[in-house]
């Protein structure tokens, strides 16, 4: 298996400053390889510019700037080529797809927090001892600096990234090699049906409270907000202490992430260790967050009707708030490493569907949490009944499959 591992860092003053100054120098130099492919294009459309024609100046570039670029390792600044290769390639996919193409943009100051070394060994080492508390990676240009490892790494670290977080700095290992865990077996499946009330509800009944952290954080979060926003918008120097109520919204933001990961993580380990085979719903999240179309007014041009746009924009916070897509990624890595089974089953009905009599209805959906079947008058929660409706569906996925 291919598994990633984020430890937090412990850099010396010295060490957080040099840290910096390799990310705006690998910032600088994406923003110069993009200025190039423009100029290019503006000159002459025929003309193109490429990954290999762009790493091979590194070498000039280097020598012509050794304080900035040559301190660095080569590798990772072909990996920051690279990357705007990447992001070059989507871009032509979706002007071929007809989708919003979105160009390449410059990256600002904080807007470019991560640095890749490709290969273990060069620019880079993980120096990793078991049971070692004294656990360091080894940066070009950096130094030896000091890891919180708080569990093993196992396999071979494949690729290391440095990546900045508000005020912390972590370091990714991408490791291949990674042997599963298998855990014994329960004998157990389980269906869950994915809420907003409820952050998920098993077909045994359980009923998992969902934390709602970016609510509880609303009130701390307008204030930092409207701190920042008495500040101008565009200005030729941040005062410090515009920066500090930037960093405020920044640190926020970034506890609620820490919340939502940790919550996500203990309960997708929770159905992991109990159940064999785990379903839910192939939910499609993009979709369901999206904003409604406009409503032209038929009768009065230039005019549109209500689309409930604000009722909406209230739904679509709060399905992003509990981070389904988030826990539905950790579940998937959890029971594959402990050779569990999961299965996304569709999702259309599982809502409206009688588990006992199999009436499909759109009235027997009373309200959000109640469900009574309009054909034999089976009354019961409403994401209870998806969840069994769910599991009932995986099984016929493995009986197919079988």
């Amino acid at each position: 298996m291919i598994r990633a591992y984020k430890f937090l860092l412990r850099p010396t003053v010295r060490q957080a400053q040099s840290l910096r100054e390799m990310l705006a120098d690998h910032r600088s130099l994406y923003n110069g390889a993009l200025r190039e492919r423009r100029g290019a294009w503006r000159h002459s459309s025929k003309t193109s510019v490429t990954y290999g024609g762009q790493s091979a100046q590194l070498k000039e570039i280097r020598a012509f700037d050794p304080e900035r670029q040559g301190r660095w390792s080569f590798s990772s600044q072909q990996a920051t080529l690279r990357r705007l290769d990447k992001a070059f390639a989507a871009f032509f996919r979706r002007v071929k797809s007809g989708e919003n193409p979105g160009y390449p943009r410059f990256k600002g100051v904080g807007h470019f927090d991560t640095a890749i070394f490709p290969r273990d060994g060069d620019g880079c080492r993980w120096d990793s001892t078991p049971n070692d508390p004294q656990t360091r990676v080894r940066l070009q240009g950096v130094g030896h600096v000091r890891v919180h490892q708080h569990r093993p790494v196992k396999g071979r670290v494949k690729t290391i990234a440095v990546k900045r977080e508000g005020s912390r700095w972590y370091v990714i290992l991408c490791c291949d090699q990674v042997p599963t865990e298998p855990l014994p077996a329960t004998g157990a499946a389980v269906g869950i049906d994915m809420g907003v009330t409820h952050f998920l509800t098993t077909s045994t009944g359980e009923h998992i409270v969902n934390p709602r952290f970016l609510q509880a954080a609303a009130e701390s979060l307008a204030e930092a907000q409207r701190n920042l926003a008495t500040f101008p918008k565009r200005t030729k120097r941040r005062t410090k202490k515009h920066r500090a109520a930037a960093r405020k919204v920044a640190k926020i933001h970034a506890k609620v992430r820490r919340q939502r990961l940790d919550h996500s993580h203990k309960a997708a380990l929770a159905l992991v260790r109990s159940h064999d085979t785990i379903a839910h719903e192939k939910l499609n999240i993009a979709g369901m967050t999206k904003k409604p179309a406009p409503k032209p007014d038929p009768v009065r041009p230039s005019v549109f009707l209500s689309n409930q746009r604000a009722a909406k924009a209230g739904l679509n916070r709060s399905i992003l708030d509990a981070g389904w897509g988030v826990f539905l990624a950790i579940l998937a890595n959890k029971a594959e490493s402990a050779g569990r089974a999961v299965i996304a089953v569709d999702p259309r009905n599982t809502s409206r569907i009688c588990p006992f009599c199999g009436h499909v209805s759109k009235e027997n959906r009373v309200t959000q949490a109640n469900f009574q079947c309009t054909a034999c008058g089976h009354s019961a929660n409403a994401d209870h009944v998806g969840a069994l409706n769910v599991l009932d569906r995986a099984g016929l996925v493995l009986c197919e499959a079988a």
